[in-house]
Order: C-alpha cells, then sequence, then structure tokens
C-alpha cells in the first residue's frame, strides 16, 4: 500500500474582483505617473502641482474603471465617486507628505520618491475602497 503524503493547505485564489482591481490600479498608477512626468520633466510645473493634477486624473480613471468594468457599479455613483475621491486624496496627501520629505529634507530625487510611494498608497487606497466605496 503506497502512502500518500498530505497536501499542504491551498491558498486561496484572488477573486476576479480583485485582479481587476490591480490591473486597472495599474492603469491608473501609469497614467498618474506619465502625467506627472509629463508636468514635472516637461512643462516644468512644481512637482506638488504635478502630483496633484497627475494624481487627479489617475483617480477619475480608477474610479470610471472600476465602477464600469469591476464592481458594474450604476447606482449611487456621485456618492460612490466622492468616497473614491477621498480616498484618493488621502493617498495624494501621503505621497505629498512623502514627496516633501523624500525630495526636500533628504534631497532625494523627486521621480524616484513619486516611484517608490506609489505602492505603499496603492495598497492603503486598495483596503480602504474595497469595502468604503465598492462595499
Amino acid at each position: 500500500m503506497t502512502r500518500v503524503e498530505p497536501r499542504p493547505p491551498r491558498l486561496p485564489r484572488p477573486s476576479r474582483a480583485l485582479v481587476l482591481y490591480g490591473i486597472i490600479g495599474v492603469s491608473g498608477v501609469t497614467l498618474d505617473y506619465l502625467v506627472f512626468l509629463l508636468l514635472f520633466n516637461t512643462v516644468g510645473l512644481h512637482e506638488q502641482l504635478a502630483n496633484a493634477i497627475s494624481t487627479s486624473i489617475g483617480i477619475a480613471n480608477n474610479f470610471a474603471l472600476n465602477a464600469w468594468l469591476n464592481f458594474r457599479t450604476t447606482d449611487r455613483l456621485p456618492l460612490r465617486f466622492a468616497r473614491f475621491y477621498s480616498v484618493g486624496l488621502a493617498g495624494m496627501a501621503l505621497t505629498f507628505l512623502l514627496l516633501h520629505l523624500g525630495s526636500a529634507v533628504l534631497g532625494l530625487n523627486p521621480n524616484l520618491v513619486k516611484a517608490a510611494a506609489i505602492p505603499l498608497v496603492v495598497v492603503l487606497q486598495y483596503l480602504i475602497n474595497k469595502r468604503w466605496s465598492f462595499g
């Protein structure tokens, strides 16, 4: 008789919504960063103004795509957008702080500071938006 080894417990498969949220998030982050690079490096806007504009564009992109493609939500869109945007503004405030600390205080390149801030801010926003904006 052969002995069957017990299988290790399976990790839960990510839900379709989580995977799509991540893909949409990447599109918004990419759009945010490209607009930031354009506004800061080409147009010459101050890093904080460039960040405010680029982040707002990324937030609006992510809300529209999540509401339409991911959560297929058509009810209470103004309320949902207000919540989603407020979470985005909190993320923008955190990014402002990180940009200030990184570039003004530590003397780091603002492009690198922005790139490093993105993963932290995205994870925090996902956790809040999942429950509050689309929950």
